[in-house]
């Protein structure tokens, strides 16, 4: 289990379609070019248009599924709504388990994203702090939780 406050916001200059990506990229790589991710987009999760506020949570899988690659093939799977705001804290939590993993909001008893096909398959890796172009992204508290051994 990964858990970590995070706060993002587009960087000061940047175009407006800038969201303020920000997230945690976990099973990477030693050299970091293959990596599984969940990022949020804060400025997504109170905006007036509908299908963006679908795109405020995210999940994508480095190089081979990146996620313009997901949203074409399996619209709305890898994506989801949660209420987020541009610069505030928010927790991220990430479970995964096998090719399983959840991410909830908040403190939320309920994952607001769920994927049940990791696009690596059962493998492990390091834990990274992720960040969009054009963001300005804040970390705190992190904190990892190895699985538990199978008896």
């Amino acid at each position: 289990m990964i858990e970590v406050d995070v706060a993002g916001l587009p960087a000061e200059g940047s175009d407006a379609g800038a969201r303020g990506f920000v997230g945690i990229s976990f099973r990477t790589s030693d050299d970091g070019s293959k990596y599984e991710c969940f990022w949020i987009r804060p400025t997504n999760g109170r905006a007036d248009n509908q299908l963006r506020r679908n795109h405020s949570t995210q999940y994508a899988s480095y190089p081979e599924y990146p996620w313009n690659r997901l949203r074409q093939e399996s619209p709305g799977v890898y994506e989801s709504y949660a209420d987020l705001e541009a610069g505030v804290w928010t927790k991220l939590k990430i479970v995964v388990d096998g090719v399983h993993a959840r991410l909830f909001i908040n403190g939320a008893a309920q994952p607001a994203l769920v994927v049940n096909d990791l696009k690596h398959g059962v493998t492990e890796g390091k834990v990274g702090l992720w960040i969009g172009s054009e963001a300005d992204a804040y970390f705190s508290n992190l904190k990892i939780t190895p699985a538990a051994s199978p008896r």
